[in-house]
């Protein structure tokens, strides 16, 4: 009976402190209470530092800019998405010089003179009509007036992020062997987005390099994507998902975590409810997604969760139930209950929107992703996805695998066989998502 008495305890002790992490969260908020501007409207707060003359990547700035106008301005036919394969080959690059005087086919322009690399032109410029992305708007967005932005690396590949003011666009550098994994797939990839509209992971937009004048003629690759976090919704938290435990809790006081902060597995103390609707099409996509990126050999993607709370308190309370506000929601495209007259415009797709009960839930030690909920319940709005999907287990990752697997449990590392990512990937994803039976 003790024994019994003494575990009680310990459960209740492990979900007081689960409570009050949690409610830490709310208590850095200015009100008790989020106002509806503050549900639909983005942070004030911009990320990142503006390029502006003077800056060391200003030059590197207008190259890409100069580069960009001129591949999505630079006339063609109508293209069907139906491609050749040799829409996909390798050697499908175009170089174009850019003089600071100008040339025939380009402007003249105030910075050094240097090369530009088009990638597989016509596959990205066929990707951006197959995710409806309106050619003046993309020029704008990375073109226009408004500088970029230069995010700080979030991880340990020494890749820079950029931004564009608008958050539609995130423009990260590559290394070599990057690149060329994604010109592997690529047909793969094409593919696969083609075939599942509802996909999450990464959407690319084009592939470039500029190659610097001077001694040492520099070349900076770099992709073009999506930025997942584009949304009406205010991002309140910020999770980083693989699956694994080793490294994966974040190493910052809690005093210095905010909204910007991307926390990691052994960070989450939340289980996710979805829609049956929602759910069911979440596991299939997550099943698609998880098999196609297994096929192409790749590991140590992620899934990025981005939490909006709908309504907070410092006191903990749970918010009033969302079954007013999910028998609002447009179900998943061919997915939904027939005769269903669920409209919902701004979700039309799976990942972007979605509503969700995060319940609070605890663990039974530091350092296992085994959770237990609580019962106790927030309203949120999840906009989620997978990134990071340009890592192939190559040599140094099996290097890593084998010195890490001396030390460690083999089972906690990321690096790890693509088979075995993928199934530890979606058994923990589904494990933390699960359908709201309520």
């Amino acid at each position: 009976m003790n024994k019994k008495l003494s575990s009680i305890i310990k459960v209740k002790k492990s979900q007081a402190g689960a409570k009050k992490r949690a409610n830490s969260i709310f208590s850095t908020m200015s009100v008790a209470h989020v106002d509806d501007d503050d549900i639909i409207g983005k942070p004030t707060k911009m990320q990142g530092e503006t390029i502006s003359k003077g800056h060391k990547n200003y030059d590197l700035m207008l190259n890409l800019q100069l580069g960009i106008r001129y591949s999505v301005g630079r006339a063609a036919p109508a293209t069907s998405l139906d491609l050749r394969d040799t829409a996909f080959n390798p050697k499908e690059k175009i170089w174009t010089r850019f003089p600071p005087q100008g040339s025939k086919h380009t402007p003249p322009h105030q910075s050094s003179a240097f090369k530009w690399k088009d990638y597989c032109p016509l596959v990205f410029r066929t990707l951006r009509k197959l995710f409806k992305v309106d050619p003046a708007d993309y020029m704008i967005s990375i073109c226009g007036d408004d500088a970029l932005r230069l995010l700080s690396s979030p991880g340990k590949s020494g890749s820079f992020f950029y931004s564009t003011n608008d958050d539609k666009y995130m423009i990260k550098t590559m290394k070599k062997s990057e690149v060329k994994v994604l010109i592997r797939m690529l047909q793969a990839y094409y593919n696969h987005v083609r075939a599942f509209e509802n996909t999450l992971v990464t959407k690319f937009f084009g592939l470039h390099c500029v190659k610097m004048s001077g001694h040492a003629q520099k070349k900076v690759r770099f992709v073009i994507m999506g930025n997942l976090f584009c949304s009406d919704y205010a991002i309140h938290r910020r999770f980083d998902l693989k699956g694994s435990s080793h490294g994966r809790l974040t190493d910052k006081p809690e005093s210095e975590i905010d909204s910007t902060t991307t926390l990691k597995d052994l960070d989450l103390n939340y289980i996710f409810r979805l829609q049956k609707s929602w759910f069911q099409e979440f596991c299939r996509q997550v099943d698609r997604d998880c098999n196609f990126l297994e096929q192409e050999r790749i590991m140590d993607y992620s899934l990025l969760v981005g939490i909006h709370f709908t309504q907070m308190s410092r006191t903990g309370e749970p918010p009033p139930t969302m079954e007013a506000s999910i028998s609002q929601v447009q179900s998943p495209s061919g997915n939904g209950d027939e005769g269903s007259e669920e409209t919902a415009p701004e979700l039309s797709r799976l990942g972007m929107n979605m509503p969700a009960r995060a319940e609070l839930a605890t663990r039974r030690t530091d350092s296992e992703l085994v959770m237990e909920p609580t019962g106790e319940y927030y309203d949120v709005i999840l906009i989620l996805g997978i990134i990071d999907i340009l890592q192939d287990y190559d040599i140094s990752k099996k290097l890593e695998h084998a010195y890490k697997s001396f030390h460690y449990d083999p089972n906690s590392i990321s690096a790890v066989d693509p088979s075995q990512y993928s199934r530890r990937f979606r058994d923990f994803i589904l494990r933390i998502f699960r359908q709201d039976t309520t």
